[in-house]
């Protein structure tokens, strides 16, 4: 890669902050009201409903937007052994990988 280009690269992703996405809210969160929806005890709520019919996780939580890239980075965009942790990738450049449920789970695993 040119000299030029791998600068503008990394200034790219490290500003004006790290990275290329963050997270924010989808729903208010202003008001004790409104945290008692998103968590205890309004969570509960969502939970009894995914389990009495499952096909609600893609509509209840974040289920239907979520990709896990899982690798071991021995073998990155022809980089070689680069590591795990460099090996994050920009998601266009991965194919067919796994999806990720609606909570956080270690190694994006079902």
């Amino acid at each position: 890669m040119p000299d030029q280009l791998s600068r503008d690269a990394l200034a790219y992703h490290r500003l004006p902050v790290p990275g290329k996405l963050a997270i924010s809210a989808t729903k208010p969160l202003a008001s004790q009201h409104d945290l008692s929806l998103a968590y205890s005890p309004g969570v509960a709520a969502a939970c009894d409903a995914i389990a009495a019919d499952p096909a609600e996780a893609s509509n209840l939580t974040a289920r239907s937007n979520l990709v896990a890239v899982v690798t071991n980075g021995t073998a990155v965009l022809g980089l070689g052994a680069i590591g795990p942790l460099a090996a994050n990738r920009p998601p266009a450049a991965h194919r067919g990988g796994a999806r990720g449920g609606g909570r956080a789970r270690v190694g994006g695993g079902r």
